[in-house]
């Protein structure tokens, strides 16, 4: 199936290639007065941040979700059950706007587990909890992370 690449179909994928346009209708030398280079920036920029919030909620949720299975702690457990499904639903919102960052979610687990690892055993450390499960023993599948999936 065909990515819809408009506006309201894939806002990604529409400002990737709105920005590609505009550099191509730079090259063309028009003489309107537009800052073709700089606007195409801006496009671009409206993917990007996209990305970057998908990023930063995925970070939030396995950051979380190591916390569930590696710290002791019990009183902030619920927080932490709702700070993970909060962040599931506003990635649904995402990826509702940019449905082409879907295939992308695999790779940000993978490349951002290393940092919720570390950012967990800081957290921990701060509180002198010793962990009952190594924070870098531990890994999620995209599916996890976006599903309703828990740590038992």
């Amino acid at each position: 199936m065909a990515a819809d690449r408009s506006y309201d179909g894939d806002l990604a994928l529409w400002a990737a290639d709105q920005a590609r346009a505009l550099r191509r209708a730079a090259k063309a030398s028009t003489n309107q007065p537009i800052d073709w280079a700089n606007v195409a920036e801006e496009i671009e920029s409206l993917g990007k941040s996209q990305r970057r919030e998908l990023v930063s909620r995925i970070e939030t949720i396995l950051l979380h979700l190591i916390k569930l299975q590696a710290s002791p702690a019990s009183h902030p457990r619920t927080g932490w059950r709702a700070t993970i499904q909060r962040e599931r639903d506003d990635i649904e919102s995402v990826l509702a706007d940019s449905p082409s960052l879907r295939r992308t979610v695999p790779t940000v687990v993978e490349a951002t587990i290393g940092k919720a690892r570390r950012l967990a055993a800081l957290d921990m450390a701060d509180f002198a909890e010793a962990p009952q499960v190594a924070p870098d023993c531990l890994g999620y599948t995209a599916a996890q992370v976006l599903g309703d999936w828990f740590p038992a």
